[in-house]
């Protein structure tokens, strides 16, 4: 940069040097001031920095000339701007006096003009307000209107469409659904405004649409009751105004249930006809209209003299009806039903002296109201179809017949139940058909029973010994229950239990009386073999028919089983006992009786509490006296050797032939056998009683092989037979007496056995 005040610089002369300087010591403050300015100025400084520039613009070199003339220059340029600034001004000046004049201007003429505003403000002032008065009665009255049509529009029906409503000649069509909607509606919307302040409105309304609303419900009933006169349910195609007045009359339910009531009335007479049609002419559908009949198609009557096919023409009929009366009002309930629903809760809201219970909540089960129409629609048919059956039923006696009566009447309840519900009509005469269909089957039971208990010759047993014939005709009868009873329930439709319930009074009323009486016929008979005999074959007769079938024997199969068993016990005790007494060992073991019981007793250990009671020959018979007893001398004991031998060939034979009169092989095998180990048990013990008697008399038995023997001495040292006169073995300190029990009674239980097997 360059130094415009440089050092030393100085114009020719000392500062010293002039006469009109300061003192000295002035001009070094002067200077210390200036250079203490200078060097604490900043060059950053933005006045600097513009001078700076100011010079670097203007090119001046640094010289004495240009630094003397500088300061002039620059004051000129000073005075030259503000002169000419001056100037400026005074131009403005000038011109602020132009505007000045026109503002004055200005002013008068807007206070001219004021004046006259004022002066016309008074003059309009009052037309003004007018003005104003007269907009705001315009827009009052023009939401009045506007109000006036919205009311007029929403609230006010058409006097036309009024008599499209309520005219009895007009027709029920959609327009009139339409109407009729739209004044419920207003009917509906009359709250609105009774919430107001003036409630009057409101009321007249209402008042004026529930008029309309009751002439319309009113019309649309007499309407229904004429299309329901000539409504035919077999037309798939039932017109939809129907389905739609119905819902429409659901919301007034006094109405609606009159209308179906009126409905009821008139299909109760239409399938009653019907059905009186069905038995006497012929069969014309389900529904029955009376018209076109069928001429290869028979009358029910002409089965009459069937009971079972009568009875199942009929249900069959009345089964067939249901279903298709049930179809075609499906389409009128089911199909809507939940508009029904609403329709009726509506009702009850509008009606609430239609409620039973206030305080229930009444909600319309589309099905149940269909099952209940059906059931209504067939009162007349099921009361006569009860007094025909029960005619019929009265006038047969055939128990078999009556009890397939009762199966298919049962079957028809299931069905009916699944159809039209439990609680319905129905299902009641069902069960009450049934009920008196199975008491007249026990009433024929019954008189059966008690015309056999007074007939003797029906009584007699058998010579045979075989079931009699009435047992075996209530067995037949029985059987035939049974298949009937198995045939007409499925597997699946009632349970192992149910069953047995159901056929428990059948069994009471079929087979127990008879049974009973033929146990009785057997006290004619004195003989015990023939007796029990006679018994037995009953019972497996009886218990062979009812086995088979498991709801039967479950009740009467344990104690039929019981008695079976007390007299295949009764049979063992015969079959012994023949046994016994033909082969002649009965007189031995009577004989053996008291020696039975020594032996019973010697098994008991027993301590003696008096001296007298150790002397056994005092209380007790000793086996050495068994040679004593007539049924043991040897002539009598060679009797029944040889008895027993005659027996034994043909034993089996003649012990089957015995109990040849009872009717089952099987039994009579089983007890045979059951007979023959007792006999060889009682056999093996006299075998036993006679060995111990030889030993107690110091006899011996030495097999020869053939079932002889011969008798040695009680020490079995020497089997030579002692001469006369020659003594015996001192030690034995008796004599023997030349014979043994068992030479004579040579028969093992082994032979026994192998015989009698």
């Amino acid at each position: 940069m360059t130094n415009y005040f440089p050092a030393g610089a100085s114009n020719g002369s000392s500062p010293t040097s002039s006469p009109l300087s300061p003192p000295l010591s002035q001009r070094s403050t002067a200077l210390s001031n200036r250079l203490t300015s200078i060097l604490s100025a900043s060059y950053a400084d933005s006045d600097i920095r513009d001078a700076l520039e100011t010079l670097s613009v203007r090119g001046i070199h640094n010289t004495a000339e240009t630094r003397r003339q500088l300061r002039l220059d620059v004051q000129k340029e000073i005075v030259d701007s503000n002169a000419e600034i001056v100037k400026d001004f005074g131009n403005v000046a000038e011109q602020l006096k132009r505007i000045g004049r026109v503002i004055s201007t200005l002013n008068q003429t807007c206070d001219e003009m004021r004046k006259h505003i004022g002066l016309a403000r008074q003059d309009t002032t009052p037309v003004l307000e007018e003005a104003v008065a007269l907009m705001d009665q315009k827009k009052d009255t023009e939401t009045k209107q506007r109000l006036l049509d919205a009311f007029s529009k929403h609230f006010l029906v058409a006097e036309e469409d009024l008599m499209s409503l309520t005219a009895a000649e007009g027709p029920i069509d959609s327009r009139f659904f339409d109407i009729l909607s739209r004044v419920k509606q207003v009917h509906h919307d009359c709250e609105l405004l009774l919430g107001g302040e003036n409630q009057r409105l409101g009321l007249e309304v209402m008042d004026l649409s529930s008029r309309h609303l009751n002439t319309a419900y009113q019309k649309l009933y007499r309407w229904i009751q004429k299309e329901f006169q000539s409504l035919n349910l077999e037309d798939p195609r039932i017109s939809g105004s129907i389905r739609r007045a119905l819902r429409v009359l659901a919301e007034r339910p006094s109405l609606f249930h009159s209308c179906l009531d009126f409905f009821a009335e008139a299909r109760d007479y239409v399938l009653s006809d019907a059905f009186h049609y069905a038995l006497t002419d012929a069969i014309s559908g389900a529904t029955g209209s009376g018209a076109g009949s069928d001429p290869t198609v028979k009358p029910i009557e002409f089965s009459a003299h069937d009971p079972l096919r009568y009875i199942g023409d009929m249900l069959a009929w009345v089964h067939s009806t249901t279903v298709s009366e049930r179809e075609a009002l499906e389409a009128l309930f089911v199909a809507d039903g939940e508009e029904l629903a609403r329709g009726i809760q509506a009702g009850l809201n509008s009606e609430p002296w239609s409620r039973i219970d206030e305080e229930e909540e009444v909600a319309f089960n589309g099905q149940k109201a269909l099952s209940d129409l059906v059931n209504r629609d067939l009162t007349g048919v099921s009361r006569s179809l009860r007094q025909r059956v029960e005619l019929v039923i009265q006038g047969h006696d055939d128990p078999v017949t009556c009890y397939k009566v009762v199966n298919l009447l049962s079957f028809y309840r299931t069905t009916f139940t699944k159809l039209v519900g439990p609680q319905s009509n129905l299902v009641d005469l069902m069960q009450a058909l049934e009920k008196f269909t199975l008491g007249h089957f026990e009433s024929l039971m019954r008189d059966q029973a008690s015309a056999l208990s007074t007939d003797h010759a029906a009584l007699a047993p058998p010579d045979d010994l075989s079931p009699p014939e009435f047992l075996l005709d209530a067995l037949e009868c029985l059987v035939s229950l049974m298949k009937t009873h198995e045939g007409s329930v499925g597997p699946d439709e009632s349970s192992d239990a149910d069953n047995e319930n159901r056929f428990t009074r059948v069994l009471r009323a079929a087979f127990d009386p008879f049974l009973t009486l033929a146990r009785s016929s057997s006290d004619e008979l004195h003989d015990t073999t023939a007796h029990t005999i006679y018994r037995t074959n009953i019972l497996l007769a009886a218990h062979a028919t009812v086995q088979p079938f498991s709801f039967a024997s479950a009740t009467h199969n344990t104690p039929l089983s019981a008695a079976l068993s007390t007299l295949r016990t009764n049979l063992l005790d015969i079959q012994h006992q023949f046994l016994l007494e033909t082969s002649g060992l009965q007189v031995l073991l009577e004989a053996l009786e008291p020696f039975s019981k020594t032996a019973k007793g010697s098994k008991e250990e027993t301590e003696p509490t008096d001296e007298k009671s150790e002397k056994p020959d005092q209380q007790k018979p000793q086996l050495a006296d068994l040679t004593s007893l007539p049924a043991f001398q040897p002539e009598a004991l060679i009797t029944s050797s040889q008895q027993l031998d005659d027996f034994l060939p043909s034993a089996l034979m003649d012990a089957t032939d015995n109990l040849k009169r009872v009717q089952s092989a099987s039994l009579v095998q089983s007890v045979t056998e059951d007979a023959v180990e007792a006999f060889c048990r009682d056999f093996e013990f006299v075998e036993g009683m006679i060995i111990a008697a030889d030993e107690a008399r110091g006899m011996t038995q030495v097999s020869l092989g053939t079932g002889s023997s011969v008798i040695s001495s009680r020490s079995g040292r020497s089997s030579r037979k002692p001469e006369a006169g020659e003594e015996g073995d001192e030690e034995n300190g008796e004599r023997e007496d030349g014979w043994s029990l068992r030479s004579l009674f040579p028969r093992t239980t082994g032979e026994i056995r192998v015989l009698l097997s």
